[in-house]
């Protein structure tokens, strides 16, 4: 059984069991999520959803939350000596896919 869920502008192919990372959520490790955007289920008949499958919810808990890996932005333009270089880190929060409830 697998799921189809929309989280932060993002969708996610879900499965129970799985760890997967999405926008910062601001909650504590340990806390209980529900996901209700849920665009598609399998659990041996799919249901496609207009634009949601009605009753649908995803559930999981909060493993952790973090920053990725850094991202160097660097703008230049010739001729001028201008140079500008930035660093990013985007935010996650680490969740473990604990039940598909259709």
């Amino acid at each position: 059984m697998y799921a189809i869920i929309a989280t932060g502008g993002k969708q996610y192919t879900v499965s129970e069991g799985d760890e997967i990372r999405v926008e910062k959520l601001g909650l504590n490790a340990g806390d209980t999520v529900t996901f209700d955007q849920v665009l598609f289920v399998n659990d041996g008949s799919a249901k496609v959803g207009d634009p949601t499958v009605k009753g649908a919810t995803v559930t999981a808990s909060v493993v952790s939350e973090g920053k990725g890996k850094k991202v160097i932005v660097y703008k230049y333009k010739r001729k001028t000596g201008y140079h500008k270089k930035n660093g990013h880190r985007q935010l996650f929060t680490k969740v473990k896919i604990e039940k598909i409830n259709a």
